[in-house]
């Protein structure tokens, strides 16, 4: 009996050493695992997992999988139900969990099936990535180096860039300019997060985008009884931004009456509320940006003259993307592997061909035109390497090769125009210069030729165009 218990008692107690093994290597992974039996039942459950859905190991076991995770595709559309059906896996489908306190999880999950020595399937096992804590990681990173969210191979640009920490540590106001999509936002908040009040509020006006009514209650706040409806105080951007950075975003939108007391702000640091008697101290960085040309709305009398000069004490000049075209493919490389991330979906970067097209373009909308179409590219690419196929339809057809040459004088005109207006993002006038005629002999042209006039000649579509 001893010759035979002795191998019973190694082999348990080897078995015994490897699950133990096994679920130390379970646990040193950084994404969630589960496993469940053949009746949905829980049977091993990592520390990740527990971390992420606040639900302990022992909580999790021998229960239905759906009872404890609680996903959208549970009922219906399982995708380990799937995988365990058909033997099919699912990479990196994007759901969402809840936690024991029944918050959303946002996730990336992954499964496959576990068969036994005999190959029969006897369960499934899913790995779970919390997509909360890469956006934390991608956010750490730009706090520890704001200057790493611009990405840049432009020797200009990079001197811009240099200059950032020196214009970060003072208090001056600062005025960036540039074009909508040029990335104004991004720097502004560099600028914030190099300085020393990195640790207040960096609270954004987009001065555009409030009505005229409303904008100095919006800025400085009201005292109840200022106004019908107006039942408490309520603080304005200013008091918000106390201690931090205050962002006036197309600062060329702002309305004149208002202009006057941005004005007081920066000259005296101090405002009042709107209804209020009482001056309140103000202790705010101010940081504009515009994608106007402020001197022009000087020399027109909609913009004031004083305040452009008190704004104007260091200014910052953000180039187009079609100025730095070395740049667009560093962009596109970087923005697929972040958005790859926050998707949790495996895209390794971009088929040469694709890079090769999008330099091709001129990009009127600058870097967030280019991250609006590489966003839609990550959403439909099912592959490693995205390309071609993936970019939306629309500028697909219009990077498509003309399929006619031109057979007379007139269609080179023609052609030659419709090239340099959409270069322009329509804009007739930059049209007109870049082609060296006067803007009334393109009017003239175009009618001759029989061609579509755009509805405007850009300065409405860059006051309607969102902020950066």
């Amino acid at each position: 009996m001893v010759k035979q218990t002795a191998p019973v008692l190694s082999d348990r107690l080897g078995w015994e050493h490897a699950s133990e093994r096994f679920q130390l290597v379970l646990n040193s992974i950084s994404d969630g695992v589960f496993a469940v039996d053949a009746e949905w039942r829980i049977t091993c459950f990592n520390r990740a997992a527990s971390e992420s859905t606040g639900i302990s190991h022992e909580q999790a076991l021998g229960r239905p999988c759906h009872d404890v995770l609680r996903a959208n595709i549970c009922n219906g559309a399982c995708a380990l139900r799937y995988t365990m059906e058909t033997g099919v896996p699912v990479v990196n489908l994007a759901i969402t969990m809840r936690d024991v306190a029944g918050r959303p999880l946002p996730v990336a999950i992954s499964t496959a099936v576990l068969r036994d020595g005999a190959g029969r399937i006897i369960g499934g096992v899913e790995t779970f990535r919390d997509l909360n804590k890469v956006q934390a990681l991608l956010h750490q990173v730009e706090v520890l180096n704001p200057l790493t969210t611009v990405v840049t191979a432009d020797p200009v640009l990079k001197r811009t860039l240099g200059m950032l920490p020196t214009i970060a540590s003072s208090d001056s106001t600062a005025l960036i300019e540039g074009e909508s999509g040029t990335g104004k936002g991004l720097v502004a908040r560099a600028i914030h997060l190099l300085s020393p009040r990195r640790e207040g509020p960096f609270i954004t006006v987009n001065c555009g985008a409030l009505p005229e009514t409303l904008f100095e209650s919006e800025l400085f706040g009201y005292k109840a009884g200022a106004f019908t409806g107006a039942v408490k105080d309520k603080p304005g951007r200013v008091a918000l931004a106390d201690g931090g950075t205050l962002f006036l975003d197309e600062i060329g939108d702002m309305p004149l009456p208002v202009q006057v007391k941005v004005l007081r702000l920066l000259h005296e640091k101090a405002y009042e509320p709107l209804g209020g008697t009482a001056t309140v101290a103000a202790d705010v960085r101010i940081v504009a940006a515009t994608n106007k040309d402020l001197a022009g709305l000087v020399r027109d009398g909609r913009f004031r003259e004083d305040l452009f000069y008190r704004i104007n004490v260091i200014r910052i000049a953000m180039p187009p993307l079609r100025a730095r075209p070395a740049d667009v493919g560093l962009i596109a490389e970087r923005f697929v592997r972040e958005a790859a991330a926050k998707k949790g979906k495996r895209i390794d970067g971009l088929a040469p061909e694709a890079i090769s097209l999008l330099m091709r373009y001129d990009f009127p909308g600058n870097v967030r035109e280019l991250e609006n179409i590489l966003e839609y590219a990550c959403l439909f690419c099912a592959r490693p390497v995205l390309e071609i196929g993936d970019f939306p339809e629309w500028f697909r057809e219009r990077m498509a090769p003309v399929s006619r040459r031109p057979t007379t004088l007139a269609d080179a005109e023609a052609e030659v125009l419709r090239q340099v207006l959409a270069r322009e993002g329509g804009n007739r006038t930059k049209a007109a210069a870049a082609l060296g005629i006067h803007k009334t002999t393109l009017h003239r042209k175009l009618r001759r030729l029989g061609l579509d006039v755009p509805t405007g000649d850009g300065r409405s579509r860059r006051r309607s165009g969102a902020a950066d």
